[in-house]
């Protein structure tokens, strides 16, 4: 007998420490520890009863090993609903909503009746599967076992049709709840800000709220910004008795993506706490609005307080050295980068090799490219058009059959950086190609800004004709970018007819934009018709239209200098005009004779000269002059394409000065050196 007691008693012992062991989260962490509390069960009997199998399907849930959770599961004789709930829920946890639906049924099949536990997660695997009507079924057998007044179960309905847009069914699910706490009312809430954009609504709910928590105040302010009603969510922010991180975090996305630097600076610097979120926002909106000294500021700053920058951040601070051209600050970033031991992971690898391209210098983008270890098709893409912006067309064609020799699918960017590249090179036969491998190889369709690339790949060649026959045959509706290439053509050619027509569409398409309208003036003052120019000059008059305004920017120690036509306000005005004075002489000296015929007719000419002279790019270039050792390149960008007079001044500018100028304008790169452009004049 005492034998008998003493096994007893052990076995006892052994149940206890087994479901200890199952009821204390620590205890499980590997399937090992799984397997040694299985062997257990086994021995103790456990293995049959609810209670121990239910707690050990949860720890394979938390350890995502379902598969072993289904093996003891499927030795029980008759779970319960605990069981099976857990079961369901395991499924769901771990992403996986058709088995959880699979186990539901497999429930129902054996009779178990599910209960105000059940529910909530079949209702949740619906949704994840986006079936409306498994849901609208399982919704039917809610009210079949009378659970249609349990609070969760409602949340999670209501949460359910909101996520399709059906806030009709949603409400009335929420009008029947005889309980509604919080979450209900930011469920709700949740449905008409998110999916349905109804702020009105939302607003009326609000409040309507008895106890409004922060996550109903966070919903409200989110969904006013996202609709774009920056003063109601500004207006709610006041409001709010309690501000947590999110909030200002929020409100901080709002003013960045809206473009209210001032308030944006203010409002960062007076928050109570800040995140990476907020040093990401608003680096990124000093970026977006081209305050790029500024936003490197930001980013040191951000590094004095022991923020440690993420992908977001150097993404963003690479893109702003990619979009002015500032090429030192770019090799600073990537030295960072190196010296920190961050991930070179393809997003950031990718913008480097963007940010190296866009600042001319391709020998670094290419070794970039060749050390990533992983390259996507956005990174090729990316090389694709380095190569293509710099004049390098034979390279970028290289590279996109080499792209194509190592598996990776081209796709629609791929395409439109090769037709680029063929414009700028003047290679119409593989640019018609290319085009036509688009449906007939790749499967791809042609976009508006493909057949815009084709047009100007032929108007550029002289081929008007059957430029003009491709808009006319397109299957797209042509936009402005197509009819503006077919009149660059025709102003490069000096042809008036093909122009005229052009410019009425772009004229119906968008009156607003006088860039088309100068071009108009241009091609009718190059063909010596003064009448046709002062009417287009009225009109844009008549109709306030403006071109818009030449802007250039150059990087000098770090420090990001912009300069407008005529700049006036700069530090070094002085020595920069003493430098337009100098290079004016020596121009003149080497027999350039400025281009004057697009300047205004009805100035005087030697204004017209006075005024070629202070073009942006020429007073960047003067600056560059001044402002670096002799030898040193020179790099501007250039927001719009550079001019005629421009191009060719710069070009005897870089013999008699002896310096390397590129200048990056909207279309491509124009590398001068030694009185040489590397477009070969073909632009």
């Amino acid at each position: 007998m005492g034998f008998l007691k003493s096994m007893a008693e052990f076995e006892t012992l052994q149940k206890q420490l087994a479901l200890s062991l199952l009821k204390s989260p620590q205890s499980i962490k590997t399937l090992n520890h799984l397997k040694s509390l299985h062997v257990w069960l086994l021995r103790t009997g456990l293995h049959q009863s609810n209670f121990a199998v239910g707690n050990f399907v949860a720890h394979c849930a938390t350890l995502s090993l379902m598969n072993y959770a289904v093996q003891i599961f499927d030795e029980m004789l008759e779970p319960n609903s605990f069981v099976w709930n857990t079961m369901i829920r395991g499924f769901q946890q771990n992403q996986e909503p058709r088995n959880a639906l699979l186990c539901f049924d497999r429930m129902r099949v054996r009779r178990v009746q599910p209960d105000r536990f059940t529910f909530p997660f079949v209702i949740r695997a619906c949704a994840d599967l986006k079936d409306v009507w498994k849901g609208s079924c399982i919704h039917g057998q809610i009210f079949k076992f009378g659970l249609e007044l349990d609070v969760f179960i409602g949340t999670r309905l209501i949460d359910f049709y909101g996520g399709f847009g059906d806030m009709k069914v949603a409400e009335q699910v929420f009008d029947e709840m005889p309980i509604r706490d919080a979450v209900v009312w930011t469920v709700i809430l949740s449905g008409y800000v998110n999916q349905c954009d109804d702020m009105e609504r939302a607003r009326e709910l609000f409040d309507k709220m008895p106890i409004k928590d922060l996550v109903a105040w966070n919903t409200m302010i989110g969904g006013f910004l996202k609709v774009g009603n920056i003063e109601l969510a500004k207006l709610l922010f006041d409001q709010a008795p309690i501000k947590d991180l999110l909030m200002y975090n929020m409100m901080l996305g709002g003013y960045a993506k809206h473009g209210e630097v001032e308030v944006l600076l203010r409002f960062f610097h007076d928050m109570p706490k800040r995140d990476l979120v907020s040093w990401n926002s608003v680096i990124g909106g000093l970026v977006h609005n081209r305050r790029i000294n500024e936003a490197m500021k930001h980013f040191h700053l951000m590094q004095m307080e022991n923020v440690n920058p993420n992908e977001v951040t150097l993404v963003s601070v690479i893109s702003a050295c990619a979009h002015v051209g500032a090429l030192e600050m770019g090799k600073w970033l990537h030295s960072y980068v190196d010296r920190s031991n961050l991930s070179w992971n393809v997003v950031v690898g990718t913008a480097l090799v963007d940010m190296y391209s866009k600042c001319g210098d391709l020998e670094s983008a290419e070794y970039v490219f060749d050390k990533m270890l992983e390259r996507d098709v956005v990174a090729w893409n990316a090389m694709i058009m380095g190569f293509s912006m710099n004049g390098k067309s034979k390279n970028a064609l290289e590279f996109f059959y080499r792209m194509k020799g190592e598996a990776v699918r081209p796709n629609d960017v791929t395409i439109l950086g090769v037709l680029c590249a063929c414009v700028h090179e003047g290679l119409v036969s593989e640019g018609r190609k290319c085009f036509r491998s688009m449906s007939q190889e790749l499967g791809l369709v042609p976009k508006l800004e493909h057949y815009g690339c084709m047009v100007d790949l032929l108007g550029r060649a002289g081929l008007l004709n059957e430029a003009y026959e491709l808009i006319q045959a397109m299957p797209l509706v042509p936009h402005t970018g197509v009819w503006g290439a077919l009149l660059g053509a025709c102003k490069i050619h000096g042809n008036v007819e093909l122009a005229e027509r052009a410019i009425e569409h772009l004229i119906q398409l968008d009156l607003e934009d006088g860039g088309y309208l100068s071009i108009m003036s241009n091609i009718y003052a190059n063909a010596g018709r003064w009448d046709d120019v002062a009417k287009v000059r009225e009109l844009m008059r008549d109709k306030g239209i403006g071109k818009l305004r030449g802007c250039s920017s150059i990087e000098i120690n770090g420090e990001i200098h912009e300069f407008g036509v005529e700049e006036k306000i700069h530090p070094r005005a002085k020595e920069i005009n003493g430098m337009i004075d100098e290079i004016s002489k020596r121009l003149k000296m080497a027999g350039h004779v400025a281009s004057t015929n697009e300047v205004f007719f009805d100035v005087e000419e030697e204004e017209k000269e006075k005024a070629l002279y202070f073009h942006s790019e020429k007073m960047a270039v003067a600056f560059g002059l001044i402002a670096t050792e002799k030898g040193t390149v020179i790099r501007v960008v250039k927001n719009l394409r550079i001019c005629s007079d421009c191009h060719a001044a710069i070009k005897l500018i870089s013999g008699i000065f002896e310096r390397e100028i590129v200048v990056r304008d909207r279309s491509r790169f124009h590398h001068f050196k030694e009185g040489s452009c590397s477009c070969r004049d073909y632009w």
